[in-house]
Parts: C-alpha cells; sequence; structure tokens
C-alpha cells in the first residue's frame, strides 16, 4: 500500500493532464501507455528488488553490486535527481495548499468567479508562492521525523480511498457537461503525426518515469525496508502500474471533457488542472464538499509521493554520513527547500527543470539502475546472474514472472531508452539548440561529476586508513 501511494501522486493528476494535452492527447496517450507498460513496470519491479536485495539505500545498493570506488557514482546521479525533481515537486504541493485554502472559503462559488484571475493572481505574489512552497517542505519534514512506519504508511492508509472516491465523483460530472465528447475525442482519437514526432516519444518516456517513480531511487529505498516474504512482482509493479494507470486515466477524464466543455485550451501548461477542476465543481450537486474532499485527496496523493522522494535523500545521507536521522532530515529538507525557491517564484523555470530532469534526468536515472540490475546483479559462477534475478523477485510471489521479465530488462529496455533520447537529439537538435544540448550536457556534468567526486571520496578514505594504520 505505501508502493502504491507514494508513486500516485502529481504525476497522474497534475503532470500527465497538462503534458497530454501539450503534446497532441490520443497519440501521445497510445505511446505513453506502451512505455509505461514495456518499460516502466517491469523496470519498476528491478528497482524494488534491487533494494529488497541489498537492503541498502541508492548509493548503497550500487555499492554492494559494483563495489566501492568510482562506479557508486552512478548511486549519486540518483540522488542527485531525485533531489532536483523534488526541488520543483515541492511548489506544487504548495499550489495544491493553496487551492485547499480556497475550497475550505468557497471562492469557486462566488458571483463573477474566474479561475485564470485566480491563477494568475497566485503566481504572481512572490509572498504566496514561496510561502506554499516553504510550507510544504516544512510538513514533508515534520512528518518523516516520525520515520518510514509512522508517517508515511498512517498517512497513505487513510487518505487514499479519499483521493479516488473525489477523483471518480468529478470525472463521471465532467463526463456528463455538454460538449464533453470533444475531450473524449481529444484522448482517444490518435493524430498519428504526432506519434512520430521524437518530442512525443521522449516526453513520454519521462511521464512514464516520473508518474510510477521509476528513476527516482524510490522503489530501492521502499525496498530496502521490505521484508523477504514481501511480494515485489505483485506490490512493486504489477498493482503499483494498475494504480497508477487508474488514477492517470481517472484525472484525464475529469479535467479534458471540461476542458472542452468550457472552450479552455488543452495546451494551457502546468496550470491546466487547477483552472479547468475549479470550473466543474460549481456544475455539482454538493460542489462545495466535493471541491474540500477532492483538493485534500489531491493534497495527499502529492503529499505522501513527496514524503517518499524526499525519504530517498534522508535514508542515503544517514547511511553515508555519521548524521543521525533527525540531522538528514533537516539537512536534505533544507536543500530542497533551498533550490526549489526559483521554481516556486518562475513558472517558466519550474517547467525548464521538469523539461530538463523530467525527460533526461530520469532516464540516465533509470538506465543506470536498469544496467546494475540486468548485467552485474549475481554472483557470476556458481549461480547464474538470471537465476540469482528471478529467484530474488519471485521470492513469495504470488505469481511467477518468467524469464521474458530478464531478458526485457537485460536487452530490451536499455537499447529502446537510449534510441529514444538519440532519435531526440538528432531531430530536435536544429529546432531547439539551447534546450536540447542544455540537457545533455547537463546530463554529462552530473554523470561525471558524480564519478569524480565518490572517486576521490574513496581514495580520501583509504589514504585516512592507511596514515591511521
Amino acid at each position: 500500500m505505501a508502493m502504491v501511494g507514494a508513486m500516485v501522486g502529481s504525476g497522474n493528476i497534475w503532470r500527465l493532464p497538462y503534458i497530454t494535452g501539450e503534446n497532441g492527447g490520443g497519440g501521445f496517450l497510445l505511446v505513453y501507455l506502451f512505455l509505461l507498460y514495456l518499460i516502466a513496470v517491469p523496470g519498476l519491479m528491478a528497482e524494488t528488488m534491487l533494494g529488497r536485495y541489498t537492503g541498502r539505500g541508492v548509493i548503497g545498493s550500487f555499492r554492494s553490486i559494483l563495489g566501492e570506488g568510482r562506479w557508486e557514482g552512478f548511486g549519486l546521479v540518483v540522488l542527485i535527481v531525485n533531489i532536483a525533481l523534488m526541488s520543483y515537486y515541492a511548489p506544487v504541493v504548495g499550489w495544491i495548499l493553496y487551492y485547499i485554502g480556497h475550497s475550505l472559503l468557497g471562492t469557486f462559488f462566488q458571483p463573477g468567479f474566474a479561475a485564470q484571475q485566480l491563477w494568475t493572481a497566485f503566481a504572481a505574489s512572490p509572498v504566496l508562492t514561496l510561502g506554499t512552497h516553504t510550507l510544504a517542505v516544512a510538513l514533508i519534514g515534520g512528518v518523516l521525523l516520525f520515520g518510514i512506519r509512522d508517517g508515511i504508511e498512517r498517512t497513505v492508509k487513510w487518505m487514499f480511498p479519499a483521493l479516488v472516491i473525489a477523483l471518480l465523483a468529478v470525472a463521471i460530472r465532467s463526463l456528463t457537461l455538454s460538449g464533453a465528447t470533444a475531450g473524449l475525442a481529444f484522448l482517444f482519437t490518435p493524430d498519428w503525426n504526432s506519434v512520430t514526432r521524437p518530442s512525443t516519444w521522449i516526453t513520454a518516456l519521462g511521464q512514464a518515469l516520473f508518474s510510477t517513480g521509476l528513476g527516482w531511487g524510490i522503489a530501492v529505498t521502499y525496498g530496502s525496508y521490505l521484508r523477504k516474504h514481501d511480494d515485489v512482482a505483485l506490490g512493486g509493479g504489477l498493482f503499483t502500474a494498475v494504480g497508477n494507470t487508474s488514477i492517470g486515466l481517472l484525472a484525464l477524464f475529469a479535467v479534458f471533457p471540461a476542458v472542452f466543455a468550457f472552450g479552455l485550451e488543452p495546451a494551457a501548461g502546468s496550470n491546466l488542472t487547477f483552472i479547468t477542476l475549479v470550473q466543474v465543481f460549481p456544475k455539482m450537486a454538493g460542489g462545495p464538499i466535493w471541491a474540500i474532499l477532492f483538493f485534500l485527496g489531491f493534497f495527499f496523493a502529492a503529499f505522501t509521493s513527496g514524503l517518499a522522494i524526499t525519504e530517498v535523500g534522508v535514508t542515503t545521507v544517514q547511511e553515508e554520513t555519521r548524521l543521525s536521522r533527525k540531522q538528514s532530515v533537516l539537512g536534505v529538507s533544507l536543500a530542497i527547500w533551498l533550490l526549489g525557491l526559483p521554481s516556486a517564484y518562475s513558472a517558466e523555470f519550474l517547467g525548464l527543470m521538469d523539461f530538463m530532469f523530467g525527460n533526461w534526468g530520469l532516464p540516465v536515472a533509470t538506465l543506470a539502475i536498469i544496467v546494475v540490475v540486468g548485467w552485474k546483479m549475481g554472483p557470476g559462477w556458481l549461480l547464474t546472474p538470471e537465476w540469482v534475478r528471478l529467484t530474488e523477485l519471485n521470492r513469495n510471489s504470488d505469481i511467477y514472472v518468467g524469464r521474458w521479465w530478464s531478458l526485457i530488462v537485460q536487452y530490451l529496455i536499455p537499447p529502446i531508452m537510449l534510441a529514444i533520447m538519440v532519435y531526440f537529439v538528432v531531430s530536435n537538435i536544429g529546432q531547439q539548440p539551447i534546450e536540447t544540448a542544455g540537457g545533455v550536457v547537463l546530463v554529462g556534468i552530473i554523470l561525471v561529476a558524480s564519478l569524480v567526486i565518490m572517486s576521490a571520496t574513496r581514495q580520501r578514505g583509504a589514504s585516512q586508513t592507511l596514515g591511521g594504520d
């Protein structure tokens, strides 16, 4: 349950609708679902299994498989990408807090209410955007001080059902609005030209990884908390994928019929969910209650994901340093707050961060995890690596995952991801040279710097040990 709660969040309710709107609707959705089940689900099983197999956080897991030295830097890459992603995820949690306040005040039901003006006034106020970002980080840090079991699992247990009920009610009302069928046509009539565009594939890949949490280090960290008899194949793979897809489709059903019913622009951008749904509530019987229930459920979905994302950094810092858990929580929360200030201040900067780390950082972090599981995991001479992978994945599982999974992880996922990334670079370098080259350069710097840092750290540690001897 904690895994599903961690993976279902703003990626499904906030990011999927606006990314789908910006990329043409049905064609993008088709590519996204294809990559979700071909790459994200097998990859999520692999990442969760890696965490349970090693019992360590992201850097410790890479060390357990690759040994001490520069190659631990791949774990540092995952950690850097995780904190960068959380730095602009926290402001989005702050947006939801702001809308919770207005749902309680009944703002959406006042005469003359204008959804776009409410958003514009919020986005133009640094006090509100920076204040809600600060509140979001403070709440997440506060819950994490109570630990993984008392904080995350208790929150998910009570709030996830509330989200599903509220989202279902909003989707039903949205689907019954006059003109809603145009929204369904937008979602389920593929534009085949968009399917051939490289930007569609790189964005769909980024969304599949973003919404499932693959490559964030979440599954490794949660996997390290699992007991040996917990079911990785079902809990870490299938249930998470079904929950993820269900919430994502509900969000699309809630947003796009209303977008077309109210004559809004599907490609409005990152505020699409916010400016659309607040116009649906006044059309619902008991609208004020549904508005409160929806934004509370939305908040807890995003909040539990935020807890899981931040826990990756906390666990890793605690393992790799002499800091206590309390000090680790405070240190990681402070870093996220500081790095998130530009994204909280400027929606344009948030969009740039999302493009860079969502479409480039996440695939590279995912590749690092998949390659380690597919090509390096296992004792090597007495038992084959494939036997170790399958045995560990299927340990006490209610379903048996066959050899096909190992072949997909080893031979299919890495070349497909690399092909999508190369295809995008080659096709877009002439049209968007700064954004395209910027993403490649950024990822290259993070990768090289991480390897150098871990190599230098281990060499210094070895020198100090010899000096002490």
